[in-house]
């Protein structure tokens, strides 16, 4: 049971709104999209809302983005729930739900105890119209003009199978596909004595769940998956996997044809609409960039942010702990928000 709900979106491959915030009141938010097959109001996934960045005085700056998603909600523990499943299906970690509640992570949850979760999540920068997923962040963004339409929770390659980045198409959308088991990962199941499968039909036995979405990317697909346990970390064989309501919902507005982008991004910033600053800072699981506070200053003057407005004890704090939510690191004046760059920019600096 949940007293407030909100939508994500993510994604998987093979071998592939509006919550009430009774902790943050953000300003210029964008309720997103109630997903196909769910009535208003009861959304079948927790719902995110999104947050709207600085605008810009410039007249030829790009369109409005936003900087966040965030979902506030108290929920109610169903039976057979845990810590566990309330962070994958959330997206945010077993350690700040238990922070958050003052109980101990070590321990099981009692049905009909209210648990107090907030995950918010820096917004990448943005496509036109498509989907972009984040590896380190473990979240799929959908967007429309720019403007996100949903986001989810995924989970992505473990060390040793990378999630590949890049710009892609859809290809293909199927349900109930047959998974078709690479050799390399035969190869994995002999190594650790487990049966060698070489099919898996459909059925509670396959891991890709009910849809397949194929993308131009060689091997890689965005699908469901029968552990859903499992969302919201780095575990696949390279895919992109998603609960399975999120995928239903993705798999509906998903047209063959459709764009979308993986990007690799620990370290994100943003200033949102209010004036206030947002960073967040994600594992390094591939260990393509460790990052720095000196990676932050260079972000934030992107973005034309003073150095002064941000509390650089938060950051870097953040930034030994990588949590993977984003925080409040401090404010501008909204004047200045106001004339600050929309910064999509700033979000390649960790890339170099």
């Amino acid at each position: 049971m949940r007293l407030a709900t909100a939508v994500f979106c993510a994604a998987s491959l093979l071998a592939t709104a509006a919550a009430g915030s009774a902790w943050a009141t953000p300003l210029l938010v964008t309720p997103l999209a109630t997903p196909p097959g769910a009535s208003a109001g009861v959304a079948s996934a927790p719902a995110f809302v999104a947050v709207a960045a600085a605008a810009s005085a410039d007249p030829f700056a790009q369109a409005p983005r936003d900087a966040i998603v965030e979902q506030a909600l108290e929920h109610v523990v169903a039976r057979g729930e845990g810590l566990g499943t309330l962070a994958a299906r959330h997206a945010v970690s077993v350690s700040l739900i238990a922070e958050r509640n003052g109980i101990d992570a070590r321990k099981g949850l009692a049905i009909g105890q209210r648990i107090a979760i907030v995950s918010r999540h820096v917004v990448p920068a943005p496509i036109d119209d498509g989907i972009v997923v984040n590896i380190p962040q473990r979240m799929l963004f959908r967007f429309a003009a720019g403007r996100v339409v949903a986001a989810y929770p995924v989970t992505v390659g473990k060390r040793g199978w990378v999630t590949p980045t890049g710009d892609f198409t859809v290809v293909d959308r199927q349900t109930d596909k047959t998974w078709i088991v690479p050799p390399s990962i035969q190869a994995e199941m002999l190594r650790e004595g487990k049966p060698v499968l070489t099919a898996v039909p459909p059925g509670p036995e396959n891991p890709l769940g009910r849809h397949w979405i194929g993308t131009s990317l060689p091997g890689i697909g965005l699908h469901g998956t029968n552990a859903p346990a499992s969302i919201y970390g780095f575990r696949s064989h390279g895919c992109v996997r998603l609960h399975p309501d999120d995928v239903a919902a993705l798999f509906a507005g998903t047209r063959v044809g459709d764009r979308g982008r993986i990007v690799y991004r620990p370290l994100l910033l943003a200033v949102a609409a209010d004036g206030r600053i947002w960073f967040e800072a994600n594992p390094d699981v591939d260990r393509r960039e460790p990052g720095s506070i000196d990676v932050v200053r260079e972000m934030a003057r992107l973005q034309g942010i003073d150095e002064a407005a941000i509390d650089w004890a938060l950051v870097q704090a953040a930034l030994m702990r990588r949590a993977g939510n984003a925080i409040d690191v401090g404010v501008v004046e909204p004047a200045l928000a106001a004339r600050n760059e929309t910064g999509a920019q700033a979000q390649e600096v960790s890339a170099r």
